[in-house]
């Protein structure tokens, strides 16, 4: 996939397999929003609102948690989580290189930091956990592209 300056909503939706409605929920609610908001034209529409790589990279994550099971109050916790207590986007704790990396074992979301600290960031995010045994079942978080199957439709 070749990188853009900007992805559509339209294309966003493609790619992440969330619908424009969820996107403008999202939007709306605060979860992520575009670099480019979509705003009223002369003629009396509206512009599509743009977003950013690091924006879809982002919105792929979210979906992804989305389709785990992960509630969109969860969501918010997550970001506003990494944000105040990490100073960290999304995007840098799911790939960026940032100093905080996201991790789950499909039933929560841990943040690990540069020094090995685990924090469950949906139940105690302030307190690091003390991890005995394997970790080997948690899982980084990475966007992933969605593809969807094209119709064959019949003659």
């Amino acid at each position: 996939m070749r990188l853009k300056r900007t992805y559509s909503s339209r294309e966003v939706a493609a790619l992440t397999g969330l619908t424009a409605r969820q996107l403008q929920l999202w939007d709306a609610g605060g979860l992520i929003s575009p670099a480019i908001p979509s705003h009223r034209t002369s003629a009396g529409g509206y512009t599509a609102r743009r977003y950013t790589p690091i924006e879809l990279f982002e919105l792929l994550v979210l979906a992804d948690l989305r389709r785990r099971g992960f509630s969109v109050n969860q969501l918010h916790l997550i970001v506003e989580t990494l944000e105040k207590q990490f100073g960290a986007r999304l995007f840098d704790a799911t790939g960026g290189g940032g100093k905080v990396q996201l991790l789950t074992d499909g039933q929560e979301v841990y943040a690990r930091t540069e020094t090995g600290d685990l924090f469950n960031l949906l139940k105690t995010p302030a307190q690091p956990l003390l991890v005995v045994g394997n970790e080997k079942l948690l899982r980084e978080l990475k966007g992933k592209v969605i593809r969807k199957k094209r119709l064959k439709i019949a003659d």
